[in-house]
């Protein structure tokens, strides 16, 4: 997942003050409530819809707040202060990431022109987690394109072996052959 780089800096900054004030478990279920918050109907767009005003957008963020860690009605309030709203949508996601680097996890995806199984998944996450170094957290999703085999995106790395990049690959070395003369 592609992460804002604006929400990584700001959920960066919460993530550190929440860590020396010992409120890091408080702070991250506080950014589940507002991620349940942004996944609701319309929330994004009441957030950062122009037509609103601002204190209307920030009362209807509030009532998300309601029994939250201070440190995160502080980064709420001064996302608003600060007329940076928009970042709150993708701060759940942001906080999320962080703790994946924090716990060394990457998230991937393995497209297949097929399901796979769990232990397939499995094997394949092991195999990727030893040369990355990290946990490796795959998904599975179907691209009937790819014909067969796999293609694999973790982190900033991506394996193709897929039958559809094999054939690619192929078509490029003719392009690039050098004919007799």
């Amino acid at each position: 997942m592609i992460v804002d780089a604006v929400a990584a800096r700001w959920t960066g900054a919460l993530w550190n003050t929440a860590q020396r004030q010992g409120a890091l478990t408080a702070v991250s279920a506080d950014m589940g409530r507002l991620a349940a918050h942004m996944a609701g109907p319309g929330a994004k767009a009441r957030l950062t819809h122009p037509g609103i005003d601002a204190a209307a957008r920030r009362a209807a963020i509030e009532g998300a707040l309601v029994g939250c860690h201070q440190l995160t009605r502080n980064f709420v309030a001064l996302a608003f202060d600060r007329r940076r709203e928009a970042l709150l949508a993708d701060a759940p996601a942001a906080w999320s990431a962080r703790e994946r680097q924090e716990r060394n996890e990457v998230e991937g995806v393995v497209e297949s022109a097929r399901p796979l199984a769990d232990a397939d998944l499995r094997t394949l996450a092991t195999q990727l987690g030893t040369t990355l170094g990290k946990t490796v957290i795959l998904k599975n999703k179907i691209v009937p394109e790819l014909i067969g085999g796999a293609r694999v995106v973790a982190g900033n790395r991506m394996i193709d072996w897929s039958v559809q990049g094999r054939m690619e690959a192929l078509r490029r070395r003719m392009l690039d052959a050098r004919l007799p003369s």
